[in-house]
């Protein structure tokens, strides 16, 4: 049974490295300026800027609206960028070398998100926020395709996202239900492979895949896996990054005092969120 997003947020309660030395050779420019300090006293990459990495496109968190990067997750980087006084600025880049540290590392960003699951694994790499969003996983089919459940897919494929904790369900699942997943590189090629009938369904967060049948009627979220996972923002594992960490911490947790947490779960869900 599908359930309401309201299910999803939270009101706060409050891998190996991959390709580190190639993007430390492309930087350039910004990418290689020393560090600038604020009156936060945070060290950024860049003076008057928050880069923030992330991996398109995960709608409703972050998306291409024209030329411009949105979504929820932009919104809650924008109060943090508003505390520094800097503006944010958004840089597109393989999810696996944010949650690795690779990014960080080479000097890409200050910090990161994308519905991004806390787990220990990454904590090892890279420091997280407290969380902002509690997730479901969730299973999508065309509606025409008899699948139901994970049991329903035996002798079936099943896409998932490479480097997320659905495709580390799958792989869990897959023994005990006789599927196959599909690896894809990221959410809008995995979901046409659902409409292309290339795969017979698909595992995600339950936010982008309610979100997505709204758009395209034949497609259905039939099942929702409680994974009990969290979402977090990302920083860099070191001293700076545990001062951009905290801070954070301290803008999300205003943002749930003053309201404008709701406002901007409403703007993007179309509800309040869950107290």
């Amino acid at each position: 049974m599908t359930t309401s997003r309201t299910r999803r947020a939270s009101a706060l309660a409050v891998v190996a490295l991959t390709s580190t030395l190639a993007l430390a050779a492309c930087g350039s420019g910004d990418d290689a300026a020393p560090a600038a300090t604020n009156s936060a006293g945070v060290a950024l990459i860049t003076g008057g800027k928050l880069k923030a990495c992330t991996h398109l496109s995960y709608k409703p968190f972050e998306f291409k609206e024209g030329s411009k990067v949105v979504g929820f997750d932009v919104d809650l980087m924008d109060l943090v960028a508003k505390k520094l006084g800097v503006e944010q600025e958004v840089v597109d880049i393989e999810f696996a070398t944010i949650t690795s540290g690779a990014a960080f590392a080479a000097k890409k960003c200050d910090a990161g998100y994308g519905a991004t699951t806390i787990n220990d694994k990454r904590k090892q790499a890279i420091s997280f926020s407290d969380p902002y969003f509690d997730s479901t996983a969730a299973l999508i089919t065309k509606k025409d395709s008899g699948v139901t459940d994970l049991a329903s897919l035996k002798g079936k494929k099943i896409g998932v996202q490479t480097d997320t904790t659905g495709q580390e369900f799958a792989e869990k699942e897959k023994g005990a239900n006789g599927f196959t997943p599909v690896v894809f590189d990221d959410l809008p090629t995995q979901l046409a492979a659902v409409l292309a009938g290339r795969v017979d369904a698909a595992i995600n967060d339950n936010g982008p895949l309610l979100d997505y049948v709204k758009d395209n009627p034949t497609t259905a979220v039939v099942k929702e896996f409680d994974t009990g996972e969290q979402y977090g923002l990302m920083f860099k594992k070191d001293a700076n990054g545990q001062k951009l960490t905290e801070l954070t911490n301290e803008v999300l947790k205003a943002a749930v005092a003053d309201g404008s947490y709701n406002t901007i779960y409403k703007k993007w869900f179309g509800v309040d969120a869950p107290k």
